[in-house]
């Protein structure tokens, strides 16, 4: 008995095979966001970092120029902390020392004009934070105790709002 060779069939299939492979080779792997980053200022207008840390822990942070261009994702700053940080709120001034962080790369100076973005993140990349896109107009029109973020929603996007440090602490991790 002679087995019917169907060409439409065998198309099918090969296009379903290429479509998947495609699919699977163009989806990156993202490391899981466990901590949200926020903006806020001191008394005399110096920018701090934020982070609500939600259960796992972050190494450390970095700011960059934001740019869907990776070449002109120039990194403004980057701090390590001194031991992993743990689930709770942390703050840490940017362009000073400070207890428990050493600046990898100190802060270089922001342009008006500039968006940029603060992120956190793990040696292993284990684990990240939630970023948050400013510029200095938005760093501007916060007051201290105020923070700064992007509020995710369920479908990931985030919107940025300025909030009371209580409102954030109380809030930011309810989406990660």
């Amino acid at each position: 008995m002679r087995r019917a060779f169907s060409w439409p069939v065998s198309r099918r299939f090969v296009g379903t095979v290429a479509v998947g492979a495609t699919l699977i080779a163009t989806s990156g792997c993202t490391v899981p966001v466990d901590a949200v980053t926020g903006i806020s200022v001191t008394v005399d207008g110096h920018l701090v970092g934020v982070m609500m840390i939600c259960g796992h822990h972050i190494d450390g942070a970095t700011l960059y120029v934001d740019s869907t261009d990776a070449k002109s994702q120039t990194k403004m700053g980057s701090w390590t902390a001194d031991r992993p940080l743990t689930a709770g709120l942390v703050t840490w001034p940017l362009d000073a020392p400070a207890a428990g962080w050493t600046a990898t790369k100190p802060l270089a100076p922001l342009t008006a004009g500039t968006t940029y973005v603060l992120y956190g993140w793990t040696k292993d990349n284990s684990w990240s934070s939630a970023s948050v896109s400013f510029t200095l107009a938005d760093r501007d029109r916060l007051t201290p105790g105020e923070v700064h973020y992007d509020d995710l929603s369920a479908n990931g996007d985030g919107s940025p709002i300025a909030v009371p440090t209580a409102d954030f602490t109380a809030t930011a991790c309810r989406d990660t």
